[in-house]
């Protein structure tokens, strides 16, 4: 996937499938100590010890369109080939944690990509569950918890297309602003 936004669109659309009702997503992206980590935990249905031991391979998938389940076996890919490592834990009835860590300037690392677009796509469907998503660079952070927004919102829709392309623009602000922040301190 040309960037890593991509990848953690897909492995939260997987939590959405397995009943998700709290997305939690961290980036950390710290420079000084050039390390980037992405983090997606969930409290879904979670995996079976036999299940959690198949998703890595690239080859199983327990879709019906297409014989290969691409999502996690390439972020793992990613990050091991950028000096990095991949982890996974999932419990039943608890939910299913995804760590991967990257060299942040590794030649090869993709670049993190439009978390807003994101954000946008999965909210689009965000009547069945919550997302909490910190990013942390260089010690400062930006959250964004659709709890809190739903509440500001009030009677109006989380998915109406105004609020989304709000939403989409907010987060692609307060990042930017984020990263000017702390590079001038």
């Amino acid at each position: 996937m040309k960037e890593l936004s991509l990848h953690i669109l897909d492995i939260a659309q997987n939590s959405i499938k397995a009943a998700a009702t709290l997305i939690e997503i961290e980036i950390n992206e710290n420079t000084n100590s050039n390390v980037l980590s992405i983090s997606i935990k969930d409290n879904g249905n979670g995996m079976e010890e036999e299940m959690l031991q198949k998703v890595t391979d690239p080859f199983f998938t327990t879709r019906i369109v297409r014989n290969v389940g691409l999502g996690i076996p390439l972020l793992k890919i990613a990050a091991e080939r950028c000096n990095g490592f991949f982890v996974i834990k999932s419990s039943i009835r608890i939910g299913t944690e995804v760590k991967a860590v990257f060299e942040y300037n590794h030649i090869d690392r993709a670049p993190l990509g439009r978390m807003g677009d994101t954000m946008m796509v999965l909210l689009n469907n965000s009547e069945k569950f919550e997302i909490y998503y910190k990013h942390i660079y260089n010690g400062g952070e930006f959250v964004f918890d659709t709890v809190e927004i739903k509440n500001i919102l009030d009677d109006v829709d989380i998915t109406s297309p105004d609020v989304l392309l709000w939403i989409k623009d907010y987060i692609r602000e307060n990042i930017d602003d984020l990263k000017k922040h702390m590079h001038l301190e």
